[in-house]
């Protein structure tokens, strides 16, 4: 970690000319009212955090403490830390076991509470610390045996749908519907967190042949939709009004994010669509009318992953962030982008992802768009490791000066 500083402080910042004058105090008024840079920290299949299972009390918070410092050398003021990986907990919540991803063992109680740590910590560093939670994911596999004796998708079977190898609740129980909004509720009620932060996962993302076997649900709770897809679209709006709402009255000033998918239909699609040629729509894919709730004012923020390179030609970065700055006009949500940091430098990605500098591009033409309030980079372990650079590239030209999270 030290030597990424050393790399920071080296870093060359030409090339970036909107970031160059905003150095020099002109051209850009987001800096003066805030602007969020943050950082996702997965715990789901221990992809950021803890490095593994079984970790002792200790290590696991001297991991987490180490990501919070590392924010803070980059000069973030926001962490998005996952809290409910798996319809469980890490924290001790009377709704849901603790998370696997701890001890290894769900149920197990890890010795301390990682949700009141982060909390603390993050803001004794200054930075915000909002709380990822997933809705309906049960479980990675499908056998609820392996599911700890108390898990509520034990007690309720009825609750749970198979699809994909993983189990999910079903969107369409309004018991389940509540279910999830009072699990969750309960760290908005019992911690200090700043906001609570969902990701892109409502129904699943489709799998080719297989179908989400929520037919009886439909036909309890379908009548008047004109189809399925309307009922199930219903259902999942019906989760982030209520949610929205709850969280207001449970604890003012806790925020309201949701980070989506990044294309909500294409324009071949639906004329007020992208111009792109997604393999999936959230509307009609994920049921997820990510464009309806920042319209209807339902959420305080959107975060769109738009994890792709400028210039591609079925999703192109720059079009993708000018269709959400268009969409977000106005309505009063904050615009966050998500920065797929993960893929710099990785071999496996096309020619833009090997120049430390792609990143860096986003955030300049970000300036463009008056309506971006900031940036959310995947994940934790990528900006900790920095493989090639980008992320040390994107300080160097952007982050010169720690500012404060948009309010």
């Amino acid at each position: 970690m030290a030597g990424a500083a050393g790399l920071v402080a080296a870093m060359t910042t030409g090339g970036d000319a909107v970031a160059s004058a905003v150095r020099q105090g002109g051209g850009d008024d987001r800096l003066a009212r805030g602007e969020l840079r943050g950082v996702w920290i997965a715990t789901v299949a221990n992809l950021d955090w803890p490095s593994k299972k079984g970790l002792t009390a200790a290590a696991q918070q001297a991991e987490l403490i180490a990501h919070l410092d590392r924010a803070v050398e980059l000069r973030l003021n926001a962490v998005v830390l996952q809290v409910r990986p798996t319809a469980d907990a890490l924290w001790p919540s009377p709704y849901e076991p603790w998370a696997d991803c701890l001890t290894g063992v769900q149920g197990q109680d890890p010795g301390w509470d990682p949700l009141a740590t982060a909390v603390r910590e993050a803001h004794d560093r200054g930075l915000e610390l909002h709380a990822w939670f997933n809705p309906y994911r049960v479980a990675n596999h499908t056998d609820p045996a392996r599911l700890a004796a108390s898990h509520p998708a034990r007690r309720n079977p009825d609750w749970v749908l198979s699809y994909g190898g993983k189990l999910y609740y079903n969107p369409g129980l309004p018991e389940v519907r509540r279910f999830v909004q009072d699990a969750m509720l309960d760290a908005v009620r019992r911690y200090e967190i700043d906001a609570v932060h969902w990701d892109d996962y409502f129904y699943p993302y489709p799998v080719a042949g297989e179908a989400f076997k929520d037919d009886a649900a439909y036909e309890r709770y379908g009548g008047g939709f004109k189809d399925k897809a309307a009922w199930r679209r219903d259902n999942v709006d019906r989760l982030v009004r209520e949610m929205g709402e709850r969280i207001r009255e449970t604890r003012q000033g806790v925020r309201f994010g949701i980070s989506p998918f990044a294309v909500w239909r294409n324009k071949a699609t639906d004329p007020l669509g992208s111009d792109t040629r997604a393999g999936v729509e959230t509307y009609d894919d994920l049921h997820a009318d990510t464009r309806k709730w920042v319209k209807e004012g339902w959420i305080d923020y959107i975060a769109p992953q738009i994890y792709w390179h400028i210039g591609l030609a079925t999703a192109d970065y720059a079009k993708v962030l000018a269709w959400w700055a268009a969409t977000v006009r106005g309505t009063g949500v904050g615009l966050y982008v998500g920065e797929a940091l993960y893929k710099a430098g990785d071999p496996a990605q096309p020619a833009p992802w090997q120049d430390p500098a792609e990143l860096s591009r986003h955030l300049t033409l970000a300036r463009d768009h008056e309506e971006v309030g900031g940036h959310i980079f995947f994940s934790a372990k990528h900006v900790a490791a920095d493989r090639i650079g980008a992320m040390a590239r994107v300080v160097a030209d952007h982050y010169q000066d720690r500012v404060r999270a948009p309010r």
